[in-house]
Parts: C-alpha cells; sequence; structure tokens
C-alpha cells in the first residue's frame, strides 16, 4: 500500500450511453436510454458508490454532426443534475455553461439554485463555445474571434462571482417573531458596469452551502490557460502522453502562482477512456468491438468539425491533408493541435486516426486489466502529471461499473483515494475551503432591534 497522504480526485465524464462514438450501436448499451432520465440517476448512484468526487455532463448549443449517426445527449445539463441531485446525497454536479450564449444574471441563479437543491454539490465549467453552427443559432455570422471569446468570457465569470457574493453568509435570518427574513445590509448591488456587461443585482438567491459553484475549465490554449490560472479551481485537460502531461502540470501550476494562487487552488485532471477486461487481450478486443462500429461518414464529419477543415469528401486510406497554422484557428485550438500533432507524429491515414480519436475524440484511451489501469493512473499522479483524473467510460453504465467496482478498490487499497466521503460538499471532496466573500468585512449585528 502506497503511504502518502496525498490523494487524488476522480470525476466521472458522462455522456449519453457513452463515450464511444459507436457506444450507442454496442450490444453492451441500449441506445433508448439517453432519453431516460432514470439512466443518468443510475450513474450517479454509480459513482457514489464509488465515493468519486463529482459526475460531470457537457454542453453543446447546436445538433452539430451527430444527428445521423450518434445518439444525441438531449438534455440541458443543469435540469438533468437537478434531477441526479435528489437521487443522490453526497457526489458532486458538474454542468458546462456558455459564457458566448448565456447572460450572467441568468447562469448565476441556474447555478446557485442547483446548488441549494444539491446542498452544496453544483460545479460550474465555462467554456467559450467555438462553434459555427452554434454562433448560428445565436444570429452570429461564423465563429467569434478566439480572443474576444476569452475577453467576454472574464467579464462574464467577474459579474456572476460577484453576483454570488451578493448575499453574505447568515444574511437570511427567519426570525418568524420579529418578522424578519433577510438583514438587507447584507444583500448587497454589485453595479457592474463593463464593456459587455451592466448589472445592478443582488441576485435573487441567497448564497449556498459551499459558498458557490465549483468553478471548472477545459481550454488548454495559451488564452485558455490563463483564463485557468485566474479562476478554475478544477481543470479538465487532454493529455495523450506522460511527458505531456508533465508539461501542461507544470506550466498551469506555474500561472496559477504567477496569479496570486496557491499551486493547490487548482485540480488537474486529464481524461482518460478506460477499455476494462480480465485481461490485456480481452481489453483490447473489447475496444475493436467498438471501433468496428464506427460509421465512417460520421467519423469524417466529426473530425471536419474539430479541425474546421471539409474532409467529408477526403479519402479514407490517404493522411490529412495539409492543414492551416494554429494562429489562423478561431474555433478550438487546443483540440485542433492536439489531433494535427497525433496525425503528424504516426504518419497516420484518416481512417487510423478516427480510430484512434473514437473513444474519447483526443482524450487518452487505454485498454487493460483493473491492475493496469490502477498502475497507469497511480504513474501520473506520482509523477506530476495529474492532481485526479476525469474518467470517461467508454460505454454506459457498465463502464463504470467496471471502473467503480475493479479499479477503485485497488487505488483504494494503495492509500491513493477515499474509502468514504470526508465531505458534504463539492468544493470540500476537492480540497477546497469557503472561498470568502468581497461584502463581508464587518461582524454580523442584531437586525431585529
Amino acid at each position: 500500500m502506497s503511504q502518502n497522504s496525498r490523494q487524488f480526485h476522480l470525476n466521472a465524464f458522462l455522456m449519453g450511453v457513452g463515450h464511444h462514438e459507436a457506444a450507442w450501436r454496442h450490444p453492451r448499451t441500449e441506445a433508448h436510454r439517453v432519453l431516460d432520465v432514470a439512466h443518468f440517476q443510475e450513474l450517479g448512484r454509480i459513482a457514489e458508490r464509488g465515493k468519486l468526487d463529482s459526475v460531470f455532463f457537457a454542453d453543446g448549443l447546436a445538433v452539430g454532426p451527430r444527428i445521423k449517426h450518434n445518439a444525441l445527449a438531449v438534455f440541458e445539463p443543469v435540469t438533468l443534475l437537478s434531477a441526479i441531485a435528489v437521487a443522490t446525497e453526497r457526489v458532486g454536479l458538474i454542468a458546462t455553461a456558455s459564457t458566448s450564449y448565456s447572460d450572467p444574471y441568468n447562469l448565476a441563479r441556474k447555478f446557485t439554485s442547483l446548488d441549494h437543491i444539491s446542498s452544496g454539490r453544483a460545479g460550474w465549467n465555462i467554456v467559450t463555445s467555438a462553434g459555427a453552427d452554434e454562433a448560428a443559432n445565436f444570429g452570429v455570422d461564423g465563429i467569434p474571434a478566439h480572443r474576444g471569446r476569452y475577453e467576454r468570457a472574464e467579464e462574464f465569470v467577474d459579474v456572476t462571482l460577484a453576483l454570488w457574493d451578493s448575499w453574505e453568509d447568515g444574511a437570511v435570518v427567519l426570525d418568524e417573531e420579529s418578522g424578519i427574513f433577510a438583514d438587507p445590509d447584507r444583500v448587497h448591488t454589485v453595479d457592474h458596469v463593463g464593456e459587455r456587461f451592466r448589472v445592478k443585482g443582488p441576485l435573487n438567491s441567497p448564497r449556498s452551502a459551499q459558498g458557490r459553484p465549483l468553478l471548472v475549465q477545459a481550454g488548454s490554449s495559451e488564452a485558455g490557460k490563463e483564463f485557468a490560472a485566474r479562476y478554475a479551481e478544477a481543470v479538465f485537460t487532454a493529455q495523450r502522453t506522460l511527458a505531456e502531461g508533465q508539461q501542461f502540470y507544470r506550466d498551469l501550476k506555474a500561472r496559477v502562482v504567477a496569479h496570486g494562487r496557491s499551486a493547490d487552488e487548482l485540480k488537474v485532471l486529464p481524461g482518460i477512456v478506460p477499455f476494462i477486461a480480465d485481461t490485456q487481450e480481452e481489453a483490447e478486443e473489447l475496444e475493436r468491438s467498438f471501433t468496428d462500429l464506427i460509421s465512417p461518414e460520421y467519423a469524417l464529419r466529426q473530425l471536419s468539425t474539430m479541425l474546421g477543415v471539409d474532409l467529408t469528401e477526403h479519402a479514407l486510406d490517404a493522411p490529412l491533408p495539409p492543414l492551416p497554422p494554429l494562429d489562423e484557428i478561431e474555433g478550438n485550438k487546443s483540440r485542433y493541435q492536439l489531433v494535427k500533432d497525433l496525425a503528424a507524429n504516426g504518419d497516420l491515414t484518416v481512417r487510423e486516426l478516427i480510430g484512434l480519436l473514437g473513444g474519447g475524440r483526443g482524450h487518452r484511451t487505454f485498454a487493460g486489466t483493473p491492475e493496469q489501469i490502477a498502475d497507469e493512473l497511480q504513474t501520473w499522479f506520482e509523477e506530476g502529471a495529474a492532481d485526479g483524473f476525469n474518467i470517461m467510460p467508454p460505454y454506459l453504465p457498465g463502464g463504470l461499473d467496471d471502473f467503480v467496482d475493479r479499479v477503485v478498490p485497488i487505488l483504494q487499497e494503495r492509500g491513493l483515494f477515499r474509502t468514504e466521503y470526508t465531505a458534504d460538499t463539492l468544493r470540500g471532496h476537492y480540497g477546497l475551503g469557503d472561498p470568502g466573500n468581497r461584502f463581508t468585512e464587518e461582524p454580523a449585528h442584531d437586525v431585529s432591534a
């Protein structure tokens, strides 16, 4: 058993009936369950059985290339997590919401509501929607500029944080005898007037049990890393090798410190898509059984979307065509560079590239025994590439069941992961304290006098 006092964090990134592009076609899944809220409540309970820190749902604001050949994620994630909240007690609940096509007041209220419903288990994954299809749904022609998206996001988050602070702890009095519901001196306007937003406040929802939702971010571009270093408390990232993971980890932690924060205030969680079986050969065969079901037509459209280059008529057994330099890309820069590097380094054909990306769209896939997967996670954790992991089951619920029942116990035996929850809130699970409140400067006073 490891004698390390340091333990890592585990988030379950859940998507439909599995992360693999062909999961809905595989006999290990039931495709109709993408429409069944009970399926997702079951996943929340499985994650909680494994004492995982949290579950996470991504989101997009357009159908994209999936409609013909893939099972869609059909629920708005905060709504879905509210249903999961009432079916669970401890596991954290993280949802994606875009700063590009949202309003700070409504978003702040929505996540505070989830935080109250779940007794302090909410988290917000901050994204800056980069898709042309998404833009078209909000009356925007083309993809908004990368820099402009992050500038908007910074002001957006600043306003949201101010709104979450607008009710101090203890502002709700509930004194029935005196008739005092709240102390008005502890409820504040924010009076924000900025380049993109003008918001008076206060928020019409009190502060939650954990102070405010956990802030999560997933961008790995230069702008994304700077944004994360300033705001994020957890980062989901796609790193395919240990060396790449170590470099990203060192870089991001240094940026956090440069912003005047402690390096421990941000947890780095690389994604991994685990195919689990009794032997490595069986695990690899399991992975192939999914890859064989990928529709080439769908995969070409998906790859086209990731790269911003139309590959729908490109030969499957040819290498990628020449791609534009990174500085010409306004979409997801970090994922574009990952796919470009993957293709160049391996001299892969488009068909081979599709197979590699099918499990996790650029995240690392790993086929092996429970012990091999535990070894891999432990190596990344102890060699300075991760504070924990974003577990992306290729099929659901079985892939999450296998990880919770077969891998987590090994990690617990090694002293690397909790055997029981020691906190009630999501911030507590991630080892983060009270976030403080900008308006709390004076001691409480008697408002009933």
